[in-house]
């Protein structure tokens, strides 16, 4: 898959891919629904912010509750951490006590998977220095080798924090959702009818992914 030159640069500052503008021209131009869906979102953008570790760690507390009830969790383990709770570093995560882990609202299970993922950046087991050069599936693998982070948090991550244009998260139900109510009048479609709408939107399937998103939800989501 392609590669976004913003990668590198997406540690700091919250910022726009580069090549936004140039997809929503190519979009526009090969794809009908795309045409009309993209004008009503004015200059909103994919954005990217934090760190690597820190997006990662938040997608792990996030898992399967509550935006509302994620932040709170997500707050009180910060506090409990140290730092400023947008760049956690992974050795304030190790030297952490379950205990304090828990009384922050994580389960037992989350305590093991932020613990397993401070070890993966702490050691080396993944490479963000270098993850600029490596291509999607690559950086797929590192990352669903640390428990918890399966395929869709990782495209998740491709996405959000690394700004990769061309993924296509055929798991996501928002996805499927969107296609449904976009392309097949709120008829079911398959994975691979997703997958062939996609074909006329490489090599920016992300950047359509973000507006069949927004017409769900028209509140940009940032990780």
């Amino acid at each position: 898959m392609a590669k976004t030159p913003t990668a590198a640069s997406a540690e700091a500052t919250p910022a726009a891919p580069v090549y936004w503008d140039e997809a929503c021209k190519h979009l526009g131009k090969r794809d009908r629904v795309m045409k009309k869906l993209i004008p009503k979102f004015g200059e909103a953008r994919l954005m990217s912010r934090g760190d690597a570790f820190t997006t990662l760690a938040r997608s792990i507390v996030g898992q399967q509750i509550s935006v509302k009830a994620a932040q709170s969790v997500w707050d009180r383990f910060a506090a409990a951490v140290g730092g400023p709770p947008t760049h956690l570093r992974p050795a304030h995560v190790q030297a952490l006590d379950v205990t304090r882990m828990r009384e922050a609202g994580l389960s037992a299970r989350k305590c093991e998977y932020l613990l397993d993922l401070a070890g993966h950046f702490g050691d080396g087991r993944v490479h963000p220095s270098q993850w600029a050069a490596m291509d999607d599936e690559a950086i797929i693998t590192e990352l669903v080798a640390i428990r918890g982070i399966g395929r869709w948090t990782a495209e998740m991550f491709l996405i959000f924090h690394l700004l990769r244009p061309d993924v296509m998260p055929l798991d996501d139900l928002g996805l499927l959702k969107g296609i449904s109510l976009n392309y097949f009048s709120g008829e079911p479609v398959s994975r691979a009818e997703a997958r062939e709408v996609g074909e006329a939107w490489a090599p920016f399937r992300s950047v359509a992914t973000w507006y069949i998103w927004r017409s769900l939800d028209p509140l940009p989501v940032e990780y």
